[in-house]
């Protein structure tokens, strides 16, 4: 409840939008640190394992595919902080052409890495796949939060 500056009784205070939006951008934000987090751990769990059982093609294709998403992942993560945050908020073309621009680069990255024969594909996909693998995680974990705080 909240006094009214303009009379003198009480009222209810309706949850707004900046309510839900600071509930929001908590569970956003440990998600968000989470997932960055997650990849570089994810990334050398899975560098270390390929070099450890498999071919150095199939590790380079590891390594590589993980540091080219995790990398664009970074830069995503970052232009949308910089774009959506106010007072600088940026227009949705200038995001659109710096996402193509990172995708433009990472395809012709990856297609350099398959044509030179630097890298196993199916160990670059795998790479590719850390991030992915982040989110899930990252999801599974806030699910198991919220279905435990539910309970108790």
């Amino acid at each position: 409840m909240l006094q009214d500056s303009k009379t003198s009784g009480w009222r209810l205070k309706k949850a707004d939008d900046s309510d839900r939006k600071d509930f929001t951008v908590g569970i956003q934000g440990r998600i968000l640190i989470f997932v960055t987090r997650t990849n570089w751990i994810l990334l050398g769990i899975a560098s270390l394992t390929a070099l450890a059982l498999a071919a150095p093609d199939f590790t380079r294709g590891v390594f590589f595919g993980g540091v080219i998403v995790t990398i664009n992942f970074h830069l995503l993560s970052r232009t949308l902080k910089k774009a959506l945050t106010p007072p600088h908020l940026s227009s949705h073309n200038v995001i659109l052409a710096k996402y193509y621009i990172r995708f433009l680069i990472s395809g012709i990255v990856i297609f350099i890495l398959i044509a030179g024969h630097y890298v196993n594909p199916i160990g670059l996909f795998i790479g590719l796949s850390i991030v992915v693998a982040s989110i899930i995680l990252a999801t599974a974990c806030e699910i198991k939060k919220l279905i435990f705080k539910e309970a108790v």
